[in-house]
C-alpha cells in the first residue's frame, strides 16, 4: 500500500480543521473546539505511529498491538479521531455539521466492530482477554 495512503484521513482533517478554524470568530467555542482539536490530532497521530505497520485501510489482523495507548485503549485513532472530530464541531458551531458529523462517526464505529471480529477471529482469547483490559 502506499504510504500517502495511510494519512489521508489525518490530511483530510487538517484541511477541513484549517477551514473551520481559519474561517470562525475567536469566540469561547471556537477556544474549546481548537483545544480538543489539537488533544485528538496529537493523540491520533501518536496512536498511529504506535501501530505502524499493522496500520490498514481495511480491516486486517497483522499483529495484535498492546502497548503505549493501545494497552489502555483498543481503539485509539477511531477515539482521538473523535475527540479531533467533536473539536471541529464545537468551533464550527453549525447544526448542518454536527449532523454530518455524526454520520461520519457512526460509521467509523462500524468500522471498529469490523475490525473487532477480524481481530478475534485472528487472535481468539489472546484478543478477547486484550478487549477485557481495555476501554473503547
Amino acid at each position: 500500500m502506499k504510504r500517502h495512503l495511510l494519512w489521508f484521513d489525518v490530511t483530510i482533517y487538517l484541511i477541513v480543521a484549517a477551514l473551520v478554524f481559519g474561517l470562525r470568530p475567536r469566540t469561547h467555542q471556537y477556544w474549546i473546539g481548537l483545544a480538543l482539536f489539537l488533544f485528538g490530532l496529537a493523540f491520533w497521530v501518536t496512536a498511529r505511529l504506535q501501530l505502524g505497520r499493522s496500520f490498514a485501510i481495511t480491516a486486517q489482523a497483522k499483529q495484535l498491538i498492546t502497548h503505549g495507548l493501545y494497552s489502555k485503549i483498543s481503539h485509539p485513532i477511531y477515539f482521538f479521531a473523535g475527540i479531533a472530530l467533536l473539536g471541529i464541531l464545537v468551533a464550527a458551531q453549525s447544526w448542518i455539521a454536527l449532523v454530518l458529523g455524526l454520520a461520519l462517526y457512526s460509521m467509523q464505529l462500524g468500522r471498529v466492530k469490523r475490525e473487532n471480529e477480524v481481530l478475534e477471529q485472528a487472535f481468539g482469547e489472546e484478543y478477547r482477554q486484550y478487549r477485557a483490559r481495555t476501554w473503547f
